[in-house]
């Protein structure tokens, strides 16, 4: 199996598309389920983000893995292949490896050096166990970026202005939050950023609703905020200066009759930052109305890394690359190393069958000696060879001498065998900088 991966974001697409694409955890299992029905995939995790949809495989086939993959989400997202190919970008086997940590790492992202992406990968990692969708390969190279991304932010000084699409797009706001009132629509993880970001720029009074009124209840006690129904959105929404929407909801939360009735002569700030759009077509164009969306965030200047802080992140990104890719040619000797001891089993056990015929007068006593004296002997001849397989699969041309040893010895990895090969490790728990989009 080789690495796949096949995505759009918002460097190849606009917004209409990646919301067309946008997949809810709702949605996930049965986009799982569709990519694992391919006989070219063997592993799969969905990763979709406010500007991100990504598919990471383990696939058979490079042509069929990406046949598949390119018309789930064509299908997905109502269009042919050909008209979706465009907006897709393909990263394969080594490539594969170093998109993958340059996303965890928040390089990768529409404010670069972003954390969420973390807990993003991590909710995306978890969904796949729970769903039975990844195998050996794609566990280590989920827990491999998870690391990979907290390094860059332990390590660099990435992150150390709290960048996030949130700061961003309230960056926007004309004449600043602070000591304005401000209204958050949704209580989800991304509302939570955007309810403690307004609190920390000095934004009041704080308002915040959601569908779930226990959950706009908990978040406002956390920030010193007010819950408010969400039925009541018109008339709350004329008693503050900025909204901020991010709900996980299909259709449009805030629509251009709402707006409309809350404004009057007053100005309006809405940041919306939900796919799909919480903000229905149209609101922009009111007179009064500042709307700020993810198409905003993007033509906007951003802040930049610096050099020293982008090299130092680049640099620990290629150093986990060549770890993983060191971890791959090791792993790729476990089958061949199994099937070796396999056949030593097989030749000792035969061989007493042989022995055990001829000599019927043994005492179990005498028999349990040999055995243990003839698996020693085996497994004492085996342990540097073994080894030895090891070290050089791990090497630049470990798949070549791999190759060749399974040649020379005859060696067919059974079911089994991969088997014993393969472990398996539950996801790391949440940390900081872990919030997972709504």
């Amino acid at each position: 199996m080789n690495l796949l991966v096949v995505g759009v974001s918002h460097h190849t697409a606009p917004v209409e598309l990646l919301e067309r694409l946008a997949v809810s955890a709702e949605q996930t299992p049965e986009l799982l389920r569709r990519l694992l029905h391919s006989p070219y995939l063997g592993e799969a995790v969905v990763v979709s983000t406010c500007n991100r949809v990504e598919v990471y495989a383990a696939v058979s086939g490079f042509h069929g893995g990406l046949t598949e993959i390119g018309a789930a989400l064509a299908e997905r997202a109502g269009v042919t292949l050909a008209e979706l190919t465009p907006a897709l970008y393909v990263h394969y086997d080594s490539d594969a490896v170093r998109h993958t940590l340059r996303v965890a790492a928040g390089l990768d992202s529409m404010v670069v050096g972003e954390a969420q992406i973390l807990g993003q990968l991590r909710q995306a990692y978890q969904l796949a166990i729970e769903h039975d969708t990844v195998g050996r390969l794609l566990h280590e190279l989920m827990r491999h970026a998870l690391r990979t991304g907290k390094r860059v932010h332990t390590e660099t000084n990435i992150d150390a202005a709290g960048r996030s699409v949130v700061g961003a797009a309230l960056g926007l706001v004309p004449g600043g939050v602070a000591g304005r009132a401000a209204l958050v629509v949704g209580a989800g993880s991304m509302g939570a950023l955007a309810l403690a970001t307004l609190s920390r720029k000095g934004a009041a009074p704080l308002l915040v609703t959601s569908r779930t009124a226990a959950s706009a209840d908990r978040l406002a006690r956390a920030y010193g905020a007010r819950a408010v129904p969400l039925d009541e959105l018109a008339e709350h929404l004329s008693q503050v200066d900025i909204a901020v929407c991010a709900t996980a909801s299909v259709a449009p939360v805030i629509t251009v009759d709402t707006v409309a009735r809350a404004v009057g002569t007053r100005t309006l700030s809405i940041v919306d930052l939900a796919v799909p759009r919480d903000v229905e077509p149209g609101v922009g164009a009111l007179a009064g109305v500042n709307l700020i969306d993810l198409t905003s965030i993007a033509a906007a200047p951003g802040e930049t890394l610096s050099t020293a802080d982008r090299e130092a992140a680049e640099a620990i990104v290629a150093a986990e690359v060549a770890t993983f890719q060191t971890w791959r040619r090791g792993a790729d000797a476990a089958p061949a190393v199994a099937a070796l001891r396999a056949r030593a089993d097989e030749i000792v056990a035969a061989e007493l069958r042989r022995l055990w015929h001829r000599r019927a007068d043994l005492t179990e006593e005498q028999r349990a000696e040999v055995v243990h004296t003839v698996h020693r002997v085996v497994q004492r001849l085996l342990h540097r060879p073994t080894v030895r397989m090891r070290e050089l699969a791990a090497g630049p041309d470990g798949d070549q001498y791999l190759a060749v040893l399974r040649e020379l010895l005859d060696l067919q990895a059974s079911p089994a065998d991969l088997g014993r090969a393969v472990s398996v490790a539950p996801v790391e728990p949440a940390d900081e900088g872990g919030e997972v989009d709504a």
